[in-house]
């Protein structure tokens, strides 16, 4: 499987949407990421902080580096002095951790509220419910390092197209429903990050603005 080729054959196919690829290089070695990057891309998605900060000193500095996987806030020190986008904060604690840590390295970190939208069990992201405590709370006003810049979903596995769409469309709606009424002043607010390899087409039709791509540009996880 040749990396540049597919990250070319990405770049055509959304080549005419406001949708961006997230390339997913969780595992795989920094010579694995360079090809990807020297095909033209620059955005890298790790799961990992410290596998993160390793590769981040390793490869060009002009790289945007975003975190897809559950973050501890113990782990938030590791990344704040590069990292562009936390896509996976699921609570206010590791908000403040964030906002902590960028102020510490004079810098802004965009973040992603992580909504669960999955008919399965999982670990992690917010309810609906939850979502909106966390931007009600008076604290939010208090963050000065942190931009909250969207949401991000991560679709039932499932090989039902139908449950896979109405799992989007309501990501969508939710977005469109915060954005509304927390964010109609930000031009910030803008992203909506939804799909991965198996169901990035469905995403792209629903209104995402990033797709999350790893086995279909760098084949299966070591």
């Amino acid at each position: 499987m040749n990396i540049e080729d597919n990250i070319r054959q990405f770049q055509k196919r959304l080549a005419n949407t406001s949708c961006k690829l997230v390339a997913v290089s969780k595992t795989q070695p920094i010579e694995a990421l360079q090809q990807a990057y020297n095909a033209g891309q620059r955005i890298f998605g790790e799961n990992k902080a410290q596998e993160m900060a390793q590769k981040a000193a390793s490869l060009p500095p002009d790289i945007e580096w975003h975190m897809l996987g559950h973050l501890q806030t113990n782990k938030v020190k590791y990344i704040a002095p590069f990292v562009h986008t936390i896509q996976s904060v699921d609570s206010l604690r590791l908000l403040e951790e964030i906002d902590k840590q960028a102020g510490k390295n004079n810098r802004f970190i965009n973040c992603l509220l992580q909504i669960y939208i999955a008919q399965e069990e999982t670990k992690f992201g917010l309810s609906v419910e939850e979502a909106r405590e966390l931007l009600a709370t008076e604290t939010l006003q208090d963050f000065r390092n942190i931009v909250i810049t969207g949401v991000m979903g991560i679709a039932t596995n499932t090989s039902s197209e139908t449950q896979i769409q109405q799992e989007f469309k309501f990501l969508k709606n939710i977005f469109i429903n915060f954005k509304k009424t927390y964010f109609s002043e930000s031009s910030e607010f803008k992203e909506i990050s939804m799909g991965m390899s198996s169901d990035y087409q469905l995403a792209i039709v629903e209104g995402s603005t990033m797709i999350r791509v790893g086995s279909s540009i760098f084949g299966a996880r070591n």
